[in-house]
């Protein structure tokens, strides 16, 4: 007997699943709040990755969690205000730590996106990354 004909097998209608797109920007930024001598002190810049990560229920008649379009674009949007910026210029991000990056982009996406679970900002050259989880 195939799966999907088996009595107990899953189909995707009430099931949670969590779904995630990420969008890339180019950005500037320095540590203003070190020393003179911290290595973080004068303007660097950094290819940056952002993730977020939607979970929801697949209700009857629906076939996803959130349409993949709908959270490309509120990701670009995100992406376009932070692209070849000075990160320390942006309201928010005076002191452009990834912890605060993430937050920053939380509070931009809440209004947008429903069932907002998590957001990843990342400088994947550097193998860094940090992860804001939401309630």
């Amino acid at each position: 007997m195939r799966t999907a004909e088996r009595a107990d097998a899953l189909s995707v209608e009430g099931q949670v699943f969590s779904v995630t797109k990420a969008a890339t920007f180019e950005a500037a930024h320095y540590m203003g709040h070190q020393d003179d001598s911290h290595p973080y002190k004068s303007i660097h810049g950094h290819s940056f990755r952002v993730e977020a990560t939607v979970t929801g229920t697949v209700k009857a008649g629906e076939q996803w969690v959130e349409d993949f379009a709908d959270l490309t674009t509120a990701l670009e949007a995100v992406a376009a205000r932070l692209d070849h910026k000075l990160l320390n210029e942006i309201e928010g991000l005076e002191v452009p730590t990834l912890e605060r990056l993430c937050v920053w982009v939380a509070n931009v996406l809440l209004s947008r996106v429903r069932g907002l679970k998590s957001v990843e900002v990342s400088r994947p050259s550097l193998n860094e990354q940090c992860r804001l989880d939401l309630g």
